[in-house]
């Protein structure tokens, strides 16, 4: 109901607009009369009547940016459920792990917090308490957030999906330490996946297309297209798992049941761990995963995807991931969810 709602809202708003637009032809109508009764002027009111024009429609646009910016749209309706797991994959940064987690415990459908930890030492006990501390000071309400390291004692990229048993929530919302969305695009992110629960929902969309049949020099059969790619194509087959939800089943599936062979590989290669998840879940629902329009904040140094050769060894993920499923589970899309409560034109 929440987006019936904000529809309505913006149909009451057109008078204003009504009253501007009227303004503006009124004003045009004098002065064009006055053109009309006075010719020896008539380039100079010409003039006049022009600039007049400018800045009416300026003062126009300024109204309506105003307006956007000022209108506080109010928060989703609640949900039935506990709200979602913030599962945090960090590695050796203390203060961004700090910063991230005092922001999510801000949002109002964090029920717990998970910090996935796989370095070599385990985590020190004033960093414990510390989080603990800031947990309470920014949970609002009467809120409890659970806060829980979960310690591995094998440095593994498949560790942040791995099983955990604990969860209170069937949602899982995996982060990475460097990312912080806004609380406002994370809970309508919630509300997507609350529609279609065995999907992946997320805020970073990539793609895969096959290659051109003619390259013959070329053995690798899919091409691994970054933001570039969707943005130019309007389709995506995957949503990474750097800011994304799925159902905390899938964990399980990554650590039981998928082939040991793509964790293996992960492993070795430390890299397209996301990937692997990408393929498990449409292997497993037969469906492409949603992309939610929204904007992250990527507060930490720039990443592997900056690295030279990124993207070939990307597409060399698709391709043996391919390879080891006997078939393509990707489902290229081009829907994209959008909350119009934000939105001007829709």
């Amino acid at each position: 109901m929440p987006m019936l709602m904000s529809i309505e809202g913006k149909q009451q708003q057109q008078p204003h607009r009504c009253k501007m637009n009227n303004s503006i032809g009124r004003m045009a109508r004098l002065l064009m009369a006055h053109v009309g009764s006075n010719k020896s002027g008539g380039s100079k009111m010409r003039l006049l009547l022009l600039c007049s024009l400018t800045v009416s429609f300026s003062l126009f646009l300024l109204f309506l940016a105003s307006r956007s910016l000022s209108s506080h749209h109010p928060p989703l309706s609640p949900l039935p459920g506990k709200g979602y797991t913030v599962v945090i994959n960090t590695w050796k940064r203390n203060d961004l792990l700090k910063k991230s987690i005092a922001h999510y415990a801000t949002c109002a459908g964090v029920d717990a917090i998970h910090v996935v930890w796989s370095e070599p030492d385990l985590p020190q006990s004033s960093l414990i308490d510390s989080l603990k501390k800031v947990v309470r000071s920014k949970s609002k309400g009467n809120r409890e957030i659970e806060i829980k390291f979960d310690v591995n004692h094998e440095d593994s990229l498949n560790n942040r999906f791995k099983e955990m048993k604990d969860l209170r929530t069937d949602a899982i919302y995996s982060i990475d330490d460097d990312v912080i969305t806004p609380c406002s695009s994370l809970e309508f992110a919630y509300t997507v996946w609350n529609s279609a629960p065995s999907s992946m929902v997320g805020f970073v969309p990539r793609m895969h297309w096959l290659r051109d049949p003619t390259e013959t020099c070329m053995e690798e059969q899919y091409v691994y297209g970054g933001w570039w790619s969707v943005w130019w194509s309007g389709t995506y087959s995957m949503v990474l798992s750097k800011a994304a939800f799925f159902h905390k089943q899938y964990l399980t599936i990554y650590t039981n049941q998928m082939l040991p062979s793509i964790r293996d590989y992960t492993t070795k290669n430390r890299n397209c761990e996301d990937i692997a998840m990408s393929f498990l879940v449409a292997n497993v629902t037969g469906s492409p995963p949603i992309w939610v329009e929204g904007k992250i904040h990527e507060i930490g140094s720039t990443g592997i995807s900056s690295l030279g050769g990124h993207s070939a060894r990307r597409s060399k993920c698709v391709n043996d991931f391919a390879a080891i499923y006997g078939t393509m589970p990707l489902v290229p899309t081009s829907v994209k969810a959008v909350d119009s409560r934000s939105k001007w034109f829709w």
